[in-house]
């Protein structure tokens, strides 16, 4: 079966992935089972050794009515927080990885078919080989959109892929990168909530010689851990959103943060996807602000095509020129082959010299 599976991929000109056996694939989900795990133990100790003795007056500095009142109040408060924000984080995990992060369509314009000579590249294409080639995959025998990448855990070509996340056993791309902010947000809030509202007991916990061994250890590692957690997550979710306000991916981060011809020079952090802060995370998280931070529907776009100055630029002046063709002609004769600014500049000198030119 797998010389044939090779032997088939040969024919076809593609080269074949190579196959995994049940025993890696289970271990895949053990990222899965320990998130879970960990979610399920900050919750128990959180509800059992912190929110039940508040709302039961139990707690060793709750024995005064007024005392007791109060602490009921606190409970019921910090209850009420902590069962939606998790409501919305477990929500969220759950969309993460149900949802695909989009793949290249099965479309005979996609198909790669191997050519002597190199052809014109579509006016909305950005990204090319260093040759100016069009990109393709050799695994998946498909050209590349923008913004695509192979993923050889998932084992194909991932739309706008941003990297493959072992703790929701799915890729996190274009139709689910808000799910995954949403998870680090709501998880960091999470997090932050326990650690701060659980101090109370911590020093209940220190302060009454009293208390069980069991019970101080319970409290004080679910302290810890929520700390750990919540520092972790956050500094995460900061990384993440600075790069969303960047118009750029952890892939395309690390690509521009690389050494380039080896050496350490100094590289712009600028993308040519950048349509202003509000323009990328309205491309993010969707046309709605409301809907932002609800773990419903689907973020702008296709995942093929992309905003950028090139395409903003093209549209403009075919809606007031109508010199498509020329227009064309001119940004395949000046297309950029990377992201620096002086050659953004001479393609947009060149186009808007087309524009004045036929105007």
């Amino acid at each position: 079966m797998e010389e044939d599976r090779l032997l088939g991929a040969q024919a076809a000109g593609v080269a074949a992935s190579p196959k995994r056996g049940r025993f890696d694939e289970k271990l895949k989900f053990l990222p899965v089972a320990y998130v879970v795990v960990a979610m399920l133990l900050l919750a128990g100790i959180y509800l059992h050794y912190h929110i039940s003795p508040l709302l039961s007056h139990t707690a060793g500095h709750l024995q005064m009515p007024d005392a007791a009142a109060a602490g009921e109040i606190r409970g019921l408060i910090q209850l009420s927080a902590f069962v939606p924000i998790t409501v919305l984080l477990v929500i969220s995990y759950v969309r993460s990885i149900l949802t695909h992060p989009g793949e290249i369509p099965d479309d005979p314009k996609w198909e790669y078919m191997p050519r002597d000579k190199p052809v014109a590249l579509p006016l909305s294409l950005q990204e090319t080989k260093k040759s100016g080639e069009r990109r393709h995959c050799k695994w998946c025998g498909k050209y590349k959109p923008d913004r695509c990448h192979h993923c050889r855990v998932c084992r194909t070509c991932i739309l706008k892929m941003d990297h493959h996340c072992p703790w929701i056993y799915n890729c996190v791309g274009c139709f689910n990168y808000k799910f995954f902010i949403l998870l680090l947000f709501y998880s960091a809030l999470d997090c932050h909530l326990i650690a701060w509202s659980m101090s109370e007991s911590v020093l209940r916990c220190v302060n009454i010689e009293q208390t069980p061994f069991k019970e101080m250890f319970v409290i004080l590692f679910g302290e810890c851990l929520a700390l750990i957690l919540s520092l972790l997550v956050t500094a995460f979710l900061t990384m993440h959103l600075w790069l969303i306000a960047k118009g750029l991916t952890t892939i395309e981060f690390c690509e521009k943060s690389l050494p380039k011809d080896g050496q350490l020079a100094e590289r712009s952090m600028t993308s040519v996807y950048d349509v202003g802060v509000s323009g990328n995370f309205y491309a993010v998280l969707g046309s709605s602000v409301l809907l932002w931070l609800l773990p419903v529907g689907m973020p702008e776009g296709d995942g093929i095509t992309f905003v950028c100055d090139e395409t903003c630029l093209t549209k403009d002046i075919e809606t007031t020129s109508g010199i498509r063709r020329k227009t064309h002609q001119v940004a395949q004769r000046q297309r950029p082959l990377s992201y620096g600014s002086e050659e953004l500049d001479q393609h947009r000198l060149g186009m808007n010299f087309v524009f004045f030119s036929e105007t």
